[in-house]
């Protein structure tokens, strides 16, 4: 129990900093939201209207203490600000319509690319030596060192603008209408495979060539000598003595991964315009758009956070070892 609640202390702790850090950096940039609408209007306001705007964007006059209490309270009833560049779209509701798109394509990917990985990793490292081994692991370097954003350009080039075989961009075909229909999520998928073909073959090797590693140096531990003289068979040997230990370095590659899936694939949501989180940090770059980078900021942030929150508490039930130095087991 008190390893959870100091697990739970830290996340709270860390969401704390990540939320504080974000309310701070943009008031340390020159100007602000108002400044630059008003910019955008060419100075066309009035001051009543300038005035109007800084309540809108938060950036009053008032102390920042004050001006922190009301970011935490406007955080609270989930009030993430104006966006600048779709103005006056809030930033939550822009979050909502891209987020979807950018689970569905790169938190599919990279659950993929992790289990597919992860499973041919074990198998190279008890076949260690091999012919499959050394062919497969050569591979798997050689996609974990492609650039991603040429590997994408290369994959639209051929498969997309020689071929026709997928489309050459967007979430859904122009001209449709999203509705829950078969149509409309074949439609979907389709414009999803190659964006995501692009994501699994970029990471597979990394998660190949760990594993393999991870594995390789558990298969040399005592215990697991002493196993296979016992005659514990095959199977059981390499997944549940050699395999369950070697993974949870991995877990946390996983967990940082999953976090950072809600940024999205940013180059390939770019090259593929595929309308997802990473696509609209990049428009918030361009536009200079504070309001939505530090929701979109947020987000990560607590992503990142939530998903190395459950890694740990696997990490506790698959190693007890982890968490006898914070008191215990827990319940």
């Amino acid at each position: 129990m008190k390893y959870l609640a100091s697990r739970v202390g830290f996340l709270v702790l860390s969401l704390w900093a990540a939320v504080t850090v974000n309310f701070v950096l943009p008031r340390l940039m020159p100007g602000n939201p108002a400044i630059l609408m008003l910019g955008r209007y060419k100075g066309q306001l009035t001051p009543r209207a300038l005035h109007a705007l800084k309540l809108q964007f938060g950036v009053t006059n008032t102390p920042l203490w004050q001006q922190y209490w009301v970011y935490l309270g406007h955080l609270l009833h989930g009030n993430l600000g104006l966006s600048l560049t779709y103005y006056p779209v809030p930033v939550g509701q822009i979050i909502a319509q891209s987020l979807p798109w950018t689970l569905g394509l790169v938190g599919t990917a990279t659950i993929i690319s992790m289990v597919l990985g992860t499973a041919v990793g074990v198998y190279l490292a008890w076949n260690h030596g091999h012919f499959w081994d050394n062919v497969l692991s050569t591979v798997a370097m050689f996609t974990a060192a492609l650039p991603y954003f040429w590997l994408a350009l290369l994959l639209l080039y051929f498969l997309a603008y020689v071929y026709h075989w997928f489309p050459l961009a967007h979430a859904y075909s122009t001209g449709i209408n999203p509705t829950w229909s078969w149509s409309f999520a074949f439609n979907v998928v389709r414009h999803a495979l190659l964006p995501a073909l692009t994501i699994v073959i970029s990471s597979l090797g990394g998660w190949m060539i760990g594993m393999r590693n991870n594995m390789i140096q558990t298969l040399g531990e005592d215990y697991i000598t002493f196993a296979e003289a016992k005659g514990v068979k095959k199977g059981r040997l390499m997944f549940q003595y050699a395999a369950r230990n070697a993974i949870l370095p991995s877990l946390t590659s996983f967990a940082m991964s999953l976090g950072f899936v809600v940024g999205g694939a940013l180059l390939t949501e770019v090259v593929f315009s595929y309308p997802g989180v990473g696509y609209q940090l990049l428009v918030a770059v361009q536009n200079e758009d504070y309001p939505l980078m530090q929701g979109l900021f947020l987000v990560i942030a607590l992503a990142v956070l939530l998903a190395n929150f459950v890694v740990e508490m696997l990490y506790g039930k698959l190693d007890p070892r982890t968490r006898q130095g914070q008191g215990g087991a827990y319940s």
